[in-house]
């Protein structure tokens, strides 16, 4: 799909210029820049809703297995 875009001057020279040196057209610049910008937000979207979820839930450990593991640390040589 064909788009147009309005770009800073100084923003333009630099993802040309770039683009140029890594050996790709500008489309494929813009592109997978989009692409990294979108991934790193579904990672955020991910970790948002994972914190909602998790963040209502008790994370301590089972007083009873506390019990097991302290007595396993004190029993293992360091």
């Amino acid at each position: 799909m064909k788009t147009a875009i309005s770009l800073p001057d100084e923003l333009f020279e630099s993802a040309d210029a770039l683009a140029e040196r890594l050996g790709m057209s500008r489309s494929q610049l813009y592109a997978r820049a989009v692409e990294e910008y979108l991934a790193k937000h579904r990672d955020q979207d991910i970790t948002a809703r994972l914190n909602d979820v998790y963040g209502e839930e008790d994370s301590g450990l089972d007083p009873a297995l506390r019990r097991v593991q302290a007595r396993t640390a004190r029993a293992t040589e360091w």
